[in-house]
């Protein structure tokens, strides 16, 4: 039997679920009942089990989803701003990222352990995002040409692990050391 395609008003269910849970994790709660994503999201509670059988599955789907925005996102990023800004604001959407995957790591392991869940290539995915933008930088001269995109992932995942989610200043400050820390020195930019 083929795959039939999926109507229009599933896959906008599917989105609305999904955006619930998002928001759900977003704001910190570790176990937001299907009763509740169904009411956030409009829909009955039996479209959201029809579309996420589990709440790994949800889980599995929440992080799939954060992680595609966080790494789609570059190229956008680096339309709307110089690269040394866009990597600023690159590393506040992975601190956002961070909290949110921080409130259902817990699952996501399990799941990765158990072999439920596919273990996506995060780190990979998140160096090459930074490697854009890093890129970007070296040609404008805005960022240093002497830093390894990955080093850039090891500095902001330490900061963010040492701040917590409970003091966005100070996690703010740390990434903005980060930033200061691959940044030409000012003058040093090449002009266009």
């Amino acid at each position: 039997m083929a795959d039939r395609p999926v109507r229009k008003d599933a896959r906008r269910n599917r989105a609305r679920i999904l955006d619930a849970a998002r928001a759900a994790f977003a704001g910190g709660t570790a176990t937001p009942s299907f009763d509740a994503i169904a009411r956030d999201a409009g829909v009955g509670v039996g479209t959201v089990y029809r579309h996420f059988p589990s709440r790994e599955s949800l889980i599995e789907a929440v992080y799939e989803a954060e992680l595609d925005d966080l790494t789609g996102g570059v190229a956008g990023l680096l339309t709307e701003h110089p690269p040394a800004e866009a990597l600023r604001e690159w590393m506040r959407r992975y601190a956002r990222f961070f909290t949110t995957k921080s409130v259902i790591i817990d699952t996501l392991r399990a799941g990765w352990s158990s072999g439920s869940m596919t273990t996506p290539a995060t780190r990979e995915r998140i160096t090459a995002a930074v490697a854009t933008i890093v890129a970007a930088g070296v040609e404008t001269g805005s960022l240093r040409a002497d830093v390894d995109p990955d080093d850039i992932t090891g500095m902001v995942l330490g900061a963010l692990m040492s701040t917590g989610p409970d003091d966005p200043a100070k996690t703010d400050r740390m990434l903005g050391l980060v930033a200061d820390a691959v940044s030409t020195a000012p003058g040093q930019e090449k002009s266009s």
